[in-house]
């Protein structure tokens, strides 16, 4: 049997030290090839201290030494090394140090309102300092999270952006898009029901079919192009990609809750379905309150209850009963179906709301909108959804996870240990490269512009012309993204992030709502809600049985109060800036946004409380589809 065996780690530094180990050597059932020479022999390190050398976890050392340590050996490459998430010896100085580095994002971004890039670079850089100097993480180790960082920001975030941009610039270039917007202003020239066609039922669906920055991007885009302003376009795309976050990329956060607490996926999905089935009542009267002021809101009730009502109720019976995969794609098109139909057919605003001063709409006036015009129109989108959906179809997405090749990173694979209390044992962090360079759906919408160009009038040269303009364009917001992965991924192999997580598990009763925060914190850290769910899912079920609460409940409470963190996580403010057309003015969006992020948070959060203490029959409990 393929075994990797724990190495006896140093013993505790002192009696504050929260962090336990285990005590004799267990195997982990790993599928990993056995090394003849593992756990390596101790050896003489050639070590290159900046300070005084004391081991950090001798009784002796000094509580608030930082300590920097440079190991030379092939050897040290193979050590395991165990996370400490209270490095200081004191909790509430642990805390604080491991909210530097988004405390220095969010200063830069929303105080000193510098650009996103320069912003992501300064956390970057505070961030490496903080996890060699003060959580005592290797070097190499610290290296290798952030070049798996690098290659997960570029393959599943940055080339999104690029290729969903990319579609947007290539129906700009052929002047598709002003027919667009002819064919939606024939629906409605209303701006609250452009609204709720484009960002809520529109955006939906792209996010349930492949997720990342494409609901934004996408939307955005088209926003912009009918001439909504551009901060409000931000703002609008933003809080509108919250609560289908949860069942995104066909239901991929759902699965990452289901791997890490080995709960039944049916209680989960569910409970989040039933959480956010009440966020979504909500959403839309929302979305259209931000657009204008409460007496033009409610003026358009019908349409509002109408789209609320049919997204949610969707929403709600296929999460119960049919699986999480498909939520929000089937919810998003029976709600763009049905808004269409209500909007052109059965009820319309008595008076349409445009901005002051906004010209109203002139009548086209010259060849007619035929059917056939209006779908080769919006032929780049239409293509683009329907690839990103055959990428995420079951069948087709295990032909192309054939092509991927993921590599253990070198030195980090299975070599950091997650300790409890935020596992129930100790756990090997996996990390590998994942090159999945067909089977993301950036590659996806690259092919769908690659098809459009030609399609739409456009030679393939240049088609690629507009593709190189477009990378161009938005290279600093690449690299904010990359930056930012990096720090994700280094806080997560470092310990950083269940260090500011275990800081709100000692809140007794009131746990249900700041586990809920928690959710959020790990979402607004690594700008994914699947990925809050690797972080602290098990924390959240572990955390939950010692309470008395209902693990479902608050694996539940994590990835729904995590989406509202999605809208201030930094590459989603870097993609509404690039799409909007605000680049450098990241801060002004945080700032902006910051309100309705923590709004919908801590609407969630009473909801859990809700479900925790007044209704807790409501939870499920061996649920079953149909």
């Amino acid at each position: 049997m393929k075994q990797i065996y724990q190495t006896n780690p140093p013993p505790p530094r002192s009696a504050t030290n929260h962090t336990t180990f285990p005590t004799s050597i267990e195997p982990t059932h790993r599928n990993y090839q056995t090394n003849p020479s593992f756990p390596p022999k101790p050896r003489k390190h050639n070590t290159f201290p900046l300070t005084k050398r004391t081991h950090a976890d001798s009784p002796t050392a000094p509580r608030f030494q930082v300590q920097f340590s440079f190991v030379f050996s092939a050897a040290s490459m193979h050590e395991i090394w165990h996370q400490n998430f209270d490095p200081l010896g004191n909790p509430v100085f642990s805390t604080i140090a491991a909210a530097v580095p988004v405390c220095t994002l969010f200063y830069f971004l929303a105080v000193r309102r510098t650009a996103a890039w320069l912003a992501a670079v300064y956390s970057f850089a505070i961030g490496i300092a903080i996890a060699l100097g003060i959580f005592h993480m290797p070097v190499h180790m610290a290296a290798g999270a952030v070049a798996d960082g690098l290659v997960y920001g570029w393959l599943r975030i940055a080339w999104i952006l690029v290729a969903a941009v990319f579609i947007y610039d290539i129906s700009v270039e052929t002047k598709q898009f002003e027919i667009i917007k002819q064919s939606i202003g024939g629906i409605s020239s209303d701006r609250r029901l452009q609204v709720l066609l484009i960002a809520f039922a529109f955006g939906a669906l792209l996010e349930g079919a492949g997720g990342g920055g494409a609901p934004v991007a996408v939307t955005g885009a088209m926003l912009i192009g009918l001439g909504f302003p551009p901060m409000q376009t931000a703002l609008l795309c933003l809080v509108a990609n919250s609560a289908p976050v949860a069942f995104g990329g066909l239901g991929n956060p759902v699965r990452t809750l289901v791997a890490v607490t080995g709960l039944p996926e049916a209680d989960f999905s569910a409970m989040i379905g039933r959480i956010l089935g009440i966020v979504i009542l909500i959403l839309p009267f929302w979305l259209v309150r931000i657009l204008c002021k409460f007496r033009e809101t409610v003026s358009i009730w019908p349409g509002l209850v109408v789209a609320a009502v049919t997204s949610a109720g969707i929403q709600f019976f296929w999460s119960n009963y049919m699986d999480a995969s498909l939520v929000n794609i089937v919810s998003g098109l029976g709600t763009l179906v049905v808004l269409a139909l209500f909007f052109g057919k059965v009820w319309h605003p008595k008076a349409n709301w445009r901005y002051a001063g906004e010209a109203a709409p002139v009548a086209y006036a010259g060849e007619k909108l035929t059917f056939g015009r209006i779908l080769r129109a919006w032929s780049p989108f239409l293509i683009v959804s329907a690839l990103v959906v055959l990428w995420g179809a079951p069948p087709v997405a295990r032909l192309l996870e054939r092509t991927s090749w993921k590599p253990p990173v070198p030195g980090l694979h299975l070599l950091v240990m997650r300790m409890p209390p935020v596992t129930a044992k100790p756990f090997a962090e996996p990390a590998l490269f994942d090159l999945s360079w067909i089977a993301t759906p950036g590659t996806a919408a690259f092919l769908a512009g690659l098809i459009s160009g030609p399609l739409l009038g456009l030679s393939l040269k240049r088609t690629l012309q507009v593709f190189l303009s477009t990378c161009w364009r938005i290279r600093l917001s690449v690299a904010a993204i990359m930056c930012m992965l990096g720090l994700g991924y280094l806080t997560r192999y470092c310990g950083m992030d269940a260090t500011l997580g275990m800081a709100m598990s000692h809140t007794g009763v009131m746990f249900p709502f700041f586990g809920t925060l928690i959710g959020w914190i790990g979402v607004a850290l690594s700008g994914t809600d699947a990925g809050s769910n690797a972080l602290f899912g098990s924390f959240q079920a572990i955390t939950a049985n010692r309470l008395g609460l209902s693990p479902i409940l608050m694996g539940a409470a994590n990835s729904a109060g995590g989406v509202m963190g999605k809208m201030i996580a930094a590459q989603s403010l870097v993609i509404a800036a690039t799409v909007t057309g605000q680049d450098g003015q990241e801060g002004l969006i945080f700032r902006a946004v910051l309100k309705h992020s923590l709004g919908l948070a801590v609407l969630v959060g009473l909801l859990v409380l809700m479900f925790a203490y007044v209704f807790p029959g409501a939870v499920p409990n061996g649920h079953h589809y149909w």
